[in-house]
């Protein structure tokens, strides 16, 4: 039996409004926004939240002198046609790229995340 419904990801991030437009716009999930707190809801439910953090110090993937501590898999059917439009949104494209059936990216606030075929 499950104990809640619908979990919630939080990001540290020095700017939740741009994460919360980057993600929103790449997941198309509405966005609320907060001064130092937003987040992005499915219709469905599901929610990513993003909060502001002083001195934020970015993941470095794939190094860990500071550890990535979490990630997204987002599943696409077209890897080209997502990472054209990942970069477009303000992604940066990962120079190490470990495997050929998945991209590793990192969103505006240095958090590395995947596009990962279907």
């Amino acid at each position: 039996m499950a104990i809640a419904r619908f979990p919630t990801v939080v990001l540290d991030c020095a700017d939740p409004a741009e994460m919360s437009r980057f993600y929103g716009a790449m997941l198309d999930w509405k966005i609320e926004e907060r001064p130092d707190w937003t987040e992005i809801r499915a219709d469905y439910g599901d929610c990513i939240s993003f909060q502001q953090v002083k001195d934020y110090k970015p993941p470095q993937w794939p190094g860990q002198e500071v550890p990535q501590q979490m990630h997204l898999d987002v599943v696409v059917d077209d890897l080209d046609a997502a990472e054209a439009a990942v970069l477009e949104l303000g992604a940066t494209k990962a120079e190490h790229q470990p495997g050929t059936t998945f991209r590793v990216f990192l969103d505006p606030a240095g958090h590395p995340f995947c596009l990962c075929l279907s």
